[in-house]
């Protein structure tokens, strides 16, 4: 992918910078998989989460994953703390956000390590002149990028906790993704996208930015370019060839 005439890249964050997709995955699994055993209804999978969780804020992800079930729950009260295990027990769907959230940060607890191809295309940026920021669904991107030793290598972070505070729709509606292009102050047909969930493939290809890079993590090649991704890579360093002859 030519970098000519791009002046930012806009990062989701996991699967795409950390492999916090995975402990994403686990988390689900195991809250999901209790709570379904509990009402003997048919088994989560991991089918599952790429069909109705990834990449959705916590919310959306858990309403469409319980109507897949064919349940129905009250959303309970919005700004509980994530850590309140109290708050956790509650049969709501902020209830079961807060007892994955609980164990996603059991999970984090063990460490986390970027992906060194993430990380060096991070640095050739950096060494291009081109900005970068991340735009996650998630509730918990500074922790993460604390956990990865990446915390300072953004100033501009729309994650859930902003998307909520704002009022901005979440993916696969492009409007986080705009709204890290503004606080950049680059246009969105400058900016690139890169996700790994079908979701935020979308939201990129809504949005009107230059590109769309397609991280195949598991969602699947054939799935990102359909769903809008202009190219799909299984790793950011195969971006790095591109950034020559970009501005310095």
């Amino acid at each position: 992918m030519d970098h000519d005439g791009i002046d930012a890249v806009l990062f989701d964050l996991d699967g795409v910078i950390t492999p916090t997709a995975e402990k994403h995955m686990q988390a689900w699994n195991r809250m999901f998989s209790a709570y379904f055993a509990d009402r003997g209804i048919d088994p989560y999978s991991d089918e599952d989460y790429f069909r109705y969780i990834d990449g959705k804020p916590r919310v959306e992800g858990i309403a469409s994953m319980l109507a897949a079930r064919g349940i129905t729950l009250p959303d309970g009260v919005e700004g509980e703390g994530d850590d309140d295990e109290g708050s956790a027990e509650a049969d709501t769907i902020t209830g079961l956000g807060l007892r994955k959230n609980i164990v996603f940060r059991q999970l984090l607890d063990e460490g986390i390590e970027a992906y060194p191809g993430s990380v060096a295309y991070l640095d050739a940026l950096d060494a291009a002149g081109i900005a970068s920021c991340v735009v996650s669904s998630s509730k918990n991107a500074g922790p993460v990028l604390e956990a990865a030793g990446l915390r300072d290598r953004f100033e501009v972070i729309v994650d859930g906790l902003v998307a909520q505070a704002e009022g901005i729709p979440g993916k696969p509606r492009p409007d986080t993704y705009l709204r890290g292009a503004e606080l950049l102050g680059v246009p969105a047909d400058r900016c690139v996208v890169i996700e790994d969930a079908v979701s935020g493939v979308q939201a990129g290809a809504a949005g009107g930015f230059a590109h769309v890079v397609g991280v195949d993590r598991g969602a699947g090649r054939d799935v990102l370019l359909r769903e809008g991704a202009d190219i799909v890579v299984v790793d950011l360093a195969e971006l790095i060839p591109g950034l020559t002859g970009a501005r310095s």
